[in-house]
């Protein structure tokens, strides 16, 4: 999986930061950013619930195929 976040549609709510601390952080402008080196997730759970959590829809979650 990959995760984007569209900081052009962030409006800075953090929750996806409450959510999965350890793979989303704020930038100094309060947007939302990916952590480097988690762009993948690496395996948290509470990704897919940071994504549907997002007031705006910012956050895309990318499937892989296996």
């Amino acid at each position: 999986m990959r995760i984007q976040v569209d900081k052009d549609q962030c409006v800075g709510a953090g929750l996806c930061a409450l959510l999965a601390p350890g793979v989303f952080t704020q930038d100094e402008d309060g947007l939302s950013e990916v952590l480097p080196g988690r762009e993948n997730g690496a395996g948290d759970p509470q990704v897919p619930n940071a994504a549907r959590g997002c007031p705006v829809q910012a956050i895309t979650l990318i499937e892989f195929p296996h």
